[in-house]
């Protein structure tokens, strides 16, 4: 015996979840957006922002490292320190970055505004407790990269973490490098991330005499 097919209830499809979104890796800011977002925070006296975003280029850490930074991470003297190293989430390896002249300044002037002190998370959210979370961090990436006249779908925090590791390789070719700043275990990890295609390794072989 078959069912009738006027009985059987319609199955109701899904809408995929990256429906109408644009998916992929995310692309690397260039130095004249980064310039322009930066300009644009220090005009308008943003001084969490400003911080915020010089860090995430400078380190170039995943979101949730980024927002899970405390005071004594950056500044365990009470001001921003020139090298830091602090343990990642997802890998639990350590992995060390530079924390160039314009933003320690920037860290140091978001310290004495808000009154920051040793233990607590150096990025807040709404809860001063509790560190920002990476929902909170990617909308205000969101924010600035609209006002700039950027299209904010094609960004992510990605686009941080990758902005410096892209210029230093694009500038050396030194993969070795980039995979050590980003904390990569492989080589490959490294490669995938950066996009490098073909071309882009042939390019730098053509540099090496031998």
């Amino acid at each position: 015996m078959t069912d009738n097919p006027s009985t059987i209830p319609a199955v109701s499809k899904r809408a995929p979840w990256n429906k109408g979104k644009i998916v992929g890796a995310k692309p690397p800011l260039r130095p004249k957006h980064v310039w322009s977002i930066r300009t644009k925070l220090q005009v308008e006296g943003r001084m969490r922002d400003l911080a915020l975003f010089n860090v995430a280029i400078d380190s170039k850490l995943r979101g949730w490292d980024v927002v899970g930074l405390k005071v004594d991470d950056l500044a365990p003297g009470g001001y921003a320190a020139d090298r830091a190293t602090i343990r990642q989430e997802k890998t639990g390896r350590p992995v060390k970055f530079e924390l160039t002249e314009s933003t320690r300044q920037a860290i140091d002037d978001y310290l004495r505004a808000a009154a920051k002190k040793s233990g607590e998370y150096l990025f807040t959210g709404r809860r001063r407790s509790g560190h920002m979370t990476t929902r909170q961090y990617a909308r205000l990436l969101s924010h600035w990269i609209a006002d700039i006249g950027l299209d904010p779908h094609l960004f992510g925090t990605h686009s941080l973490r990758r902005t410096k590791a892209t210029l230093i390789y694009r500038r050396t070719g030194n993969l070795r490098a980039v995979q050590l700043l980003l904390g990569h275990t492989k080589i490959e990890s490294t490669v995938r991330y950066l996009g490098i295609e073909v071309d882009d390794a042939l390019a730098i072989a053509e540099q090496i005499d031998v």
